[in-house]
Formats: C-alpha cells, sequence, structure tokens
C-alpha cells in the first residue's frame, strides 16, 4: 500500500522538527498539512498520491526555466559521470565566475558558498573589516537568511506569526532596524549612527515579506546617506539577481553596491550562494586577506555547471523580458477574474516575481501597509486553487515565480481553473 502525504507527514514529525527541513514547507501559516511530491517536470509537481499541479512556488525561485529543464538536465547528467564533489581547484567555478564578473562590471570577483545566508554573512564580516565599525542597518520586512545578527523583523517564513525574530538568538545589539519606504527614519538614524554603521544591506527588491516594491528615490536616497557616512552598500539579490535583469535590481536602478550576494537562479537549482563586489572588499578574504570563509562544498560542480547552463540560455533566448511580458499579461487576467467575481484579493508582479494579497488602493512598500485580513483571504484562495491542481507557496506572505516551462497553454488552463475557485470559492 503506497504511503499518502498525511501519513508521510505524520511519520516526518516523528524524526524531523514540525515534520520538514524548512519551516514554511509545513503547511502552518495556511492551516493544514503539507502536500509531499515525488516528481517534478516543467511547470508541474506530482503528489505522492500521483496528482499534478501546476507549480509557481518553482522551488521558491531558483527554477526559472522550470524543474528539468532538458538542456540543463543533459549538463547535469554529464557532470555527475564527470564527479560529485571535489574539494579542489577545478575548472567549472571558474567559468562560472567569468561568466558573472564579465556580464555584471561592479562584480570584480565573486566566491561560490553553498547558501545566501553563507554570501550575507560573509558580506557582512566584509563590511566590519573594511570599515572596522560593527553596525549594520537592516529593514523592517527584508530577510537575509537565518544568519543570527540579522534574524530581526526578518519576513519570510517568520511573516504573521507572533514574532519577527527568532529565539535562540542574542548578538543582536549590532543589528539597527528601521522601516522600509521612510526618508525620515533613514535620515535620522544616520544622524544617531552614521559613524558606527559599516554597512547597509537591504533587498533591493524586498520579496520575502510579500512583494514590496521600493521607490527609486528611496534607494537613491539609502545610496547617497550611505556614501556619505563612510558605510558599505550591500545588496541582497538572492531572488532579484539574474531574475529581474542580468545585472539584477542593480542594473535596474542604475546603483553599483560595494557588496552583492547572490543565490537560487545562479545554481540553475542546486544548492549555491555567492558575494562578490569590489575588488579591494573580495581581496580581504583568505587565503589573500584576513576575514575568513571556507566550505567543503563550495563551488560543487553540479551547481556550478547546472547554473551557467541556466545563465547562458537565458541569455541566448532572452528569457527575461519574455517572462516579465507573460507575467504581466497573467496578473493583468487574474485581476480581472478578482473583478469578475467581487473577490477581495488582487495580484502585484515585477518581473517574473507575483504577489496575491488583500486588495489595496495603492502600492504596498513596507510591512505595516499590508492589510490586516490578508492572511485569511490568501489562505481561503489557496486552498480554493490547490484543489483545482495549481500550487503557491503556501504563505500568504511568500510571492509566486513564473518560469520558462510556464507556456501559454499553461497559463490558459490555469486561468480557467483559477475561475473555477473564483466561481465556487466565494470571498
Amino acid at each position: 500500500m503506497k504511503s499518502n502525504s498525511e501519513e508521510l507527514f505524520q511519520r516526518s514529525l516523528k524524526v524531523t522538527p514540525g515534520g520538514v527541513h524548512s519551516p514554511v514547507r509545513a503547511f502552518k501559516s495556511v492551516e493544514s498539512t503539507p502536500i509531499f511530491f515525488k516528481q517534478a517536470q516543467g511547470a508541474f509537481l506530482t503528489s505522492v498520491e500521483g496528482k499534478e499541479y501546476v507549480d509557481f512556488c518553482q522551488s521558491f525561485g531558483p527554477l526559472i526555466l522550470g524543474h528539468r529543464d532538458p538542456d540543463v538536465s543533459r549538463i547535469v547528467k554529464e557532470t555527475a559521470d564527470m564527479a560529485w564533489s571535489f574539494g579542489t581547484c577545478e575548472p567549472y567555478s571558474l567559468e562560472l565566475a567569468e561568466w558573472i564578473t564579465n556580464k555584471i562590471k561592479w562584480v570584480e570577483k565573486v566566491r561560490f558558498v553553498c547558501s545566501g545566508t553563507e554570501a550575507v554573512m560573509t558580506a557582512l564580516r566584509i563590511a566590519r573589516a573594511a570599515t572596522n565599525r560593527s553596525k549594520i542597518l537592516k529593514f523592517e520586512g527584508c530577510y537575509h537568511g537565518h544568519f543570527d545578527s540579522l534574524l530581526v523583523k526578518a519576513g519570510s517564513g517568520l511573516a504573521g506569526d507572533s514574532a519577527s525574530d527568532s529565539a535562540g538568538v542574542t548578538n543582536v545589539s549590532d543589528t539597527l532596524t528601521i522601516p522600509l519606504d521612510d526618508e525620515e527614519k533613514l535620515e535620522n538614524v544616520f544622524k544617531t549612527h552614521g559613524d558606527q554603521i559599516a554597512a547597509v544591506i537591504i533587498e533591493p527588491l524586498p520579496a520575502n515579506y510579500g512583494l514590496l516594491v521600493q521607490r527609486k528615490e528611496f534607494i537613491q536616497k539609502l545610496e547617497k546617506l550611505t556614501r556619505s557616512h563612510g558605510a558599505l552598500l550591500i545588496f541582497d539579490e538572492v531572488i532579484s539577481g539574474f531574475r529581474v535583469a542580468l545585472g539584477g535590481m542593480a542594473e535596474i536602478l542604475k546603483i553599483e553596491p560595494d557588496l552583492v550576494t547572490y543565490g537560487k537562479v545562479i545554481g540553475g537549482g542546486f544548492p549555491v550562494g555567492a558575494y562578490g563586489g569590489k575588488a579591494k572588499l573580495l581581496d580581504l578574504i583568505a587565503p589573500q586577506g584576513p576575514v575568513y570563509q571556507a566550505g567543503t562544498l563550495s563551488a560543487n560542480p553540479f551547481g556550478m555547471r547546472a547554473g551557467l547552463a541556466t545563465l547562458m540560455k537565458m541569455e541566448n533566448e532572452n528569457i527575461i523580458p519574455t517572462l516579465q511580458k507573460k507575467t504581466e499579461s497573467f496578473s493583468k487576467s487574474i485581476n480581472e477574474l478578482f473583478e469578475k467575481y467581487s473577490h477581495d484579493l488582487q495580484i502585484s508582479s515585477f518581473a517574473s516575481l507575483f504577489w496575491i494579497h488583500s486588495r489595496t488602493n495603492k502600492p504596498v512598500r513596507s510591512i505595516d501597509q499590508i492589510p490586516k485580513d490578508h492572511k485569511k483571504k490568501f489562505n481561503q484562495f489557496f486552498h480554493n486553487v490547490l484543489v483545482q491542481g495549481i500550487y503557491l507557496a503556501p504563505s500568504a506572505y511568500e510571492v509566486g515565480f513564473m518560469s520558462w516551462a510556464h507556456s501559454d497553454e499553461v497559463l490558459y488552463r490555469t486561468l480557467e481553473k483559477i475561475e473555477t475557485a473564483l466561481r465556487g470559492g466565494g470571498r
């Protein structure tokens, strides 16, 4: 007898905290139990029960080409026949590093790690060493991984819970936190702590506590204050890097950060992170400099080769602008359905990211602007479309991702399923 999702989850609870290996997977935010999946291809997931779902989570962003893209799959199979891990110097990370530094002029050097958290942790270490200062400024709702000093009002899997930080975290006295899109508080924090701030870190496209698209003027103000006070500017582009543009939000905003962190897309679906930036800062890293960072599985050949194959295909087939148009059209059609059925939700998008949230009359740019009833309304919609075979990230505060595998036919069928859900799902 085959196990179903409920049985598997009950078994998982006995051997794994909360039954999951990353909190949002537990479906706790949507007040349910998770579906277990056994297979994925293109735009689809297949559950252990054999039901197929259109997947708009796409592993929370890395799979910009969809699950098991055939061109990337070929590279992965080749790699499996060559090596699984080296722990030595090899040419594959060099090729990816050369591609990135050739395409992005402000990334003069780059080092690969295994996660975005590692990348952020090291970027902050570099900033403190370079400036001989201790304080870091971050923004409420921006998530920079589960590194202790930044797990403060961080969003993501903690969004909507009773507290936006974590038990067991103590070394946060050097972390300054202010709201997004608040120029007055931004100016005040620099007036008070400007000569102590080593770096400001921000998601230039905050996408971990909803999709909080910032005004360009706010980011420009941030850059100006950072420069004038001798602090470093760090862009966390783990989500937006190579997805909104090849040069990420830095390219769109025409702002060159001192340091940038990447992940997700650059690994082609395999575990990867990276930090990069000005050569004088990266040269502070061991073995060349005094800042230590190391990793047994850093620059794993699967992530390096799959990542390069993904990036090259994206550029050669001009995928980013195509996905943006597709996402805009899809979002427009869903908003029309929400209007048609008098549903109190709307969808906002930026590039190939989208966010379904409670209806508002103005852009949502900070977490305090998210309607109080948002979670309840999203949860009902989530379950209504899940029954129809549409898989969204199981949290009202997570964004959705469009992939190259979401063909026009797939999206047309998805809209039909959403209309069916809205027709019978109520408000």
